[in-house]
């Protein structure tokens, strides 16, 4: 970040301070997150001239530890007649060596034209555009989609494969198929997968397509919650077992994984902002990185998540607290705890409660509370904003989705949260994650409590630390 960024910024109540983004203006989808001699690198959608959407470029971001981040310079730019109108999403790979980034460029955005491309790098920095862009500038003829974009390329022996975010019109939502030898012709297959779900929409963003043990894990964005399916993969086809939700808010899209060098399958998702275009604009940044998720799968089949350990090292001061009561219908405050860069992990016995959970970056005079509310009754995870902040410019609600809290039958509830400033997330039994933006005014809204309604629940456990900035 440069010396005159610093300065702007640092009286910013809203900035997150320890997750990845950029040093100033728009930020969205992470883009070809790898690993590459000893370093981490991770690209993502970004307008250099503001705080709002336009102008796609990739920005590019360098880390050792996956927790502190260099910026390096841009890597693409929307420089060709096939991209001049936005680099957008896509993936990066290593081909015999050499690292290569496989994108959609836009060629026409009033038209919605979208064309695939390749570029090339000798040294991870200086990237490169393929004579031959655009690599697949057609859409396959017997189908009439809605979109056409999200490269995600991986390799089974000899060939390349490739996955592409689409829909049909008047069906749903797809997933096209692609093979290459070379990376630079592609012949078209097959819809890996195409939508039946009302509930979805008909294009599907950001597709991410991977194994996990001895199941495929589909993921798509389709303009709201991030859907996940677990199956399995035969003769060019995914065929789905489960289905759930990388994440039960609103502000979480468009993930992108990769597998680390410790072989775990890392996960980023684009946190969105909750509150108005010309606070964003005047904010001067707009967008912030998910903290990083490990993503795999429980004994039982199921998908697990869970914040990737190397984040320990920003634990700062630390607290622990055990066996407290929670009465019924209220607020339980923690003596001498507070804070707006905090991770905490929490463990309840759910106890006669119908629903149990924390209050967090309250003020003293109650005008601003965020609540993190387990519903074991309604079996429903949810950040509940409506109270978050006195500014108008915000959007406040309930941000949450069904979540089976039997599923775990030992009887507590382990919520793992973090807390930056703007930035809740919420793990719950590493099977779930909940994540919401809030945007308190009063600079005193820093106060921690317990919550039991219909009922007393008890915390076995709190251990809350004070967060490092990166």
């Amino acid at each position: 970040m440069s010396h005159a960024n610093e300065v702007h910024f640092v009286n910013d109540q809203q900035r997150p301070a320890f997750h990845m983004m950029p040093p100033a203006n728009w930020m969205n989808d992470p883009n070809g997150p790898i690993y590459y001699k000893g370093e981490y690198h991770l690209f993502y959608q970004y307008n250099p001239a503001g705080a709002f959407w336009a102008n796609m470029h990739w920005g590019h971001a360098v880390s050792k530890d996956l927790v502190h981040w260099e910026h390096l310079p841009i890597a693409l730019t929307p420089s060709e007649s096939y991209d001049k109108d936005g680099v957008f999403s896509g993936c990066t790979v290593i081909n015999e060596s050499e690292p290569t980034i496989i994108y959609t460029g836009i060629p026409d955005l009033e038209k919605k034209i979208e064309v695939q491309c390749i570029a090339t790098s000798k040294d991870m920095i200086n990237w490169e555009k393929s004579n031959k862009n655009p690599i697949i500038d057609a859409l396959p003829g017997e189908l009439e989609t809605t979109g056409f974009r999200d490269p995600f390329v991986w390799k089974e022996e000899d060939n390349w494969y490739m996955i592409l975010g689409s829909g049909i019109k008047g069906v749903g939502g797809a997933i096209l198929l692609y093979r290459s030898k070379d990376l630079r012709e592609w012949e078209y297959i097959n819809p890996i997968y195409i939508g039946e779900d009302e509930e979805l929409e008909n294009m599907w963003e950001c597709p991410n397509f991977f194994k996990l043990e001895d199941k495929y894990i589909l993921v798509v964005s389709p303009y709201g919650k991030v859907v996940y399916w677990i199956g399995s993969y035969e003769n060019y086809k995914f065929i789905p077992e489960k289905k759930g939700y990388i994440d039960l808010g609103d502000s979480y899209y468009a993930p992108n994984s990769f597998i680390d060098d410790k072989g775990r399958r890392i996960m980023w998702g684009w946190l969105k902002e909750q509150r108005s275009k010309e606070v964003q604009k005047a904010a001067g940044w707009s967008g912030v990185m998910s903290v990083p998720r490990e993503i795999f799968l429980h004994k039982d089949g199921s998908l697990g998540m869970k914040p990737i350990e190397e984040l320990k090292v920003l634990r700062g001061e630390h607290k622990c607290l055990s066996d407290i009561p929670i009465s019924a219908d209220s607020t339980n405050l923690l003596d001498n705890v507070q804070g707006d860069r905090l991770e905490i992990i929490a463990e309840f016995e759910k106890g006669d409660a119908s629903s149990i959970g924390l209050v967090v970056r309250k003020s003293p005079d109650n005008s601003e509370y965020t609540e993190i509310i387990c519903n074991i009754a309604e079996q429903n995870l949810s950040i509940n904003t409506k109270n978050s902040s006195l500014a108008k410019e915000v959007d406040k609600g309930v941000f949450g989705d069904c979540y089976n809290f039997n599923d775990d039958t030992d009887g507590l509830v382990k919520l793992h949260i973090f807390i930056d400033k703007s930035v809740i997330e919420v793990f719950v039994n590493e099977r779930q994650c909940v994540t919401a933006r809030v945007y308190p005014t009063c600079g005193d809204s820093l106060g921690l409590g317990l919550l039991a309604w219909e009922g007393k629940a008890r915390l076995k456990d709190i251990d809350i630390w004070w967060m490092k900035k990166i």
